[in-house]
């Protein structure tokens, strides 16, 4: 069968039938864990401890075992798009809430 023979017999699946565009434009990419993890030259440890996510999250990611949740999609797009940025905000410490006053009205 070629190429043509087969991307014809797909788009004729009734039980498949190709999305529309607007049906395309609606779905949304989840960021590959392994690819940024790749690309910014770091292991599985490594990354784990840089952006604080539990390793054997990270593993099931990207053994296709799991896939992030919304949050860690947020996340994952921003260390795809500014990795030095979490890590800065991950580095913060933050002084404790004030305890709360109690009311003198009382």
């Amino acid at each position: 069968m070629t190429e043509e023979e087969i991307e014809a017999n797909a788009l004729s699946d009734p039980d498949n039938p190709p999305l529309t565009d607007e049906e395309l434009a609606r779905m949304r990419r989840v960021p590959n864990p392994r690819a940024i993890r790749e690309r910014l030259k770091l292991t599985q440890e490594q990354f784990a401890t840089k952006f604080e996510v539990p390793l054997g999250t990270l593993r099931d990611w990207e053994q296709g075992a799991r896939e992030p949740d919304s949050a860690a999609r947020t996340l994952l797009r921003v260390i795809d798009k500014d990795p030095e940025s979490v890590v800065n905000a991950l580095a913060r410490t933050y002084l404790p809430l004030a305890p709360a006053v109690p009311d003198s009205r009382s």
